[in-house]
């Protein structure tokens, strides 16, 4: 009975054989099969750095003549009479910030403060600023900054 038949029409032709991953179909919405994509879709991860690893030039941080005033004000760290200017920073990491202060006729000082923009918090400011407040809590950034470069060697030293 099976003599009439002949070969089925993909084994006669080869060029119509039907071509195809070899994945399962699944359903579509509508019901009918649907080819699997050939490769999956992959998730990449992208890395996002931590704020606190690295101090960078502040966005969202205070102003340098913000910090000065803070250290002018109640820090009290510098009389009003002093001239100063900003040489570096301020840098941040995390909610922290770490600048540099030229002062006339005196060493550099190193300030470090923490919190908003409008409203930062005097930390610890002078030339040596690696207290145990920023060695315990402060970001590795800002740590990296106050304690590992040292403290500033100021001019004749």
């Amino acid at each position: 009975m099976l003599t009439g038949c002949g070969a089925p029409p993909e084994l006669r032709d080869p060029s119509s054989a039907p071509t195809g991953t070899g994945a399962p179909t699944t359903p579509g919405p509508t019901g009918t099969p649907s080819t699997a994509p050939a490769t999956p879709p992959v998730d990449t991860p992208t890395a996002t750095p931590d704020a606190g690893l690295v101090a960078t030039a502040c966005r969202n941080g205070p102003t340098g003549q913000r910090v000065v005033q803070l250290v002018r004000g109640r820090g009290g760290v510098l009389p009003d009479n002093v001239r100063v200017r900003v040489r570096t920073g301020p840098l941040c990491a995390a909610d922290w910030q770490y600048t540099v202060l030229e002062v006339t006729g005196h060493e550099e000082l190193q300030v470090v403060t923490r919190g908003r923009a409008a409203a930062p918090k005097l930390v610890t400011a002078g030339t040596d600023v690696c207290t145990i407040e920023v060695r315990a809590t402060g970001p590795v950034g800002i740590q990296t900054l106050a304690c590992d470069a040292g403290p500033v060697v100021g001019p004749g030293a």
